[in-house]
């Protein structure tokens, strides 16, 4: 299966919206060559502005070009954008309702050496929290691509999440990308399954041996955009296969994990398991191994479907 790095993705989509879109800037907090936004330096350089080891500063200054009139990039690390620039993006960004495009690299547990310091699992459920806030997580590569000029082309504040590390490709380069509408990747009956981000790869898998080591049929659903929710094709899945799994490199408190939690309690509740990063810090490590680790894998995903099954033919929910 071909991979890619999601962030590479998107940094040459930049390049590619820049060309007929004069309006759009890009500044990064020191961290050009990690984010893959180098090269629109280099094509683009009175339009990139390098703001140093600054976040919060960052921020404030992206909602400044966004209240302008420009349509600012703003990029780091995920656990950079969230925590040291979190004040600015919910007071400069989120209040005005400014259009900031928050891009974020080395989300999750993959990003290897750098350890707990530098992997964030709460990002998604601090940026799902602002009001008006847009969070997009792709698949993959050529998600990652569609979601960049999405989210260039949508007028509102957008936390796109991206990974650190190559991942399979599971969506085809020229698929629809709609903002707010979730994917139905595979048909099943028996359990739902929605993932985001790089577990997205792993749902699939993980539907291939229930198939055929259990003979389960699994509907994988792709929810890249995590706020606003696809409730409607979250709820439709739900109700037709009677227990569901949600699967993200983030924590299982406030992610997807949460908000699919919130949903089906208030609207059908059915048998549930959260397969992600428990209520923990991280640690170094390859990232196979840190996957391993903290459960976020294949295997995972089908032990947590076949307890739902289970919780499902003895009538508990």
């Amino acid at each position: 299966m071909n991979k890619q790095a999601m962030r590479e993705a998107f940094g040459a989509e930049l390049v590619e919206i820049a060309r007929t879109n004069d309006r759009l800037v890009v500044l990064t907090a020191d961290l050009a060559d990690a984010i893959k936004v180098q090269g629109f330096a280099e094509a683009y350089p009175k339009r990139f502005f390098q703001m140093g080891i600054s976040e919060a500063d960052m921020m404030g200054t992206a909602a400044g070009m966004a209240l302008d009139g420009k349509i600012p990039v703003a990029t780091t690390f995920a656990i950079f954008a969230t925590s040291l620039g979190h004040q600015p993006i919910r007071l400069s960004v989120g209040y005005n309702n400014a259009n900031v495009k928050i891009c974020s690299s080395h989300g999750g547990v993959t990003v290897g050496a750098d350890g707990a310091t530098h992997q964030a699992f709460e990002d998604i459920a601090l940026m799902r929290m602002i009001p008006g806030m847009t969070v997009v997580v792709p698949a993959d590569a050529h998600e990652a691509r569609a979601a960049t000029r999405a989210i260039i082309e949508h007028t509102g504040p957008v936390y796109l999440r991206l990974g650190r590390i190559p991942t399979p490709i599971v969506t085809a380069a020229d698929a629809p990308f709609d903002l707010g509408a979730a994917v139905e990747l595979r048909d099943g009956t028996d359990v739902a399954v929605f993932a985001t981000g790089m577990m997205v790869p792993m749902a699939l898998d993980a539907a291939d041996v229930l198939e055929k080591e259990h003979g389960i049929s699994a509907t994988v659903v792709n929810v890249h955009t995590i706020k606003p929710l696809d409730t409607d094709t979250i709820i439709r899945a739900a109700t037709r296969c009677g227990c569901a799994v949600t699967a993200e490199e983030h924590s299982v408190l406030g992610g997807l994990g949460g908000v699919i939690a919130e949903t089906l309690s208030s609207a059908y509740p059915v048998p549930l398991e959260r397969v992600g990063v428990q209520d923990t810090y991280g640690e170094s490590g390859e990232p196979d191994e840190i996957l391993e680790a903290y459960g976020l894998t294949s295997h995972a995903i089908v032990a947590s479907a076949l307890k739902v099954v289970d919780r499902k033919r003895n009538g508990a929910v």
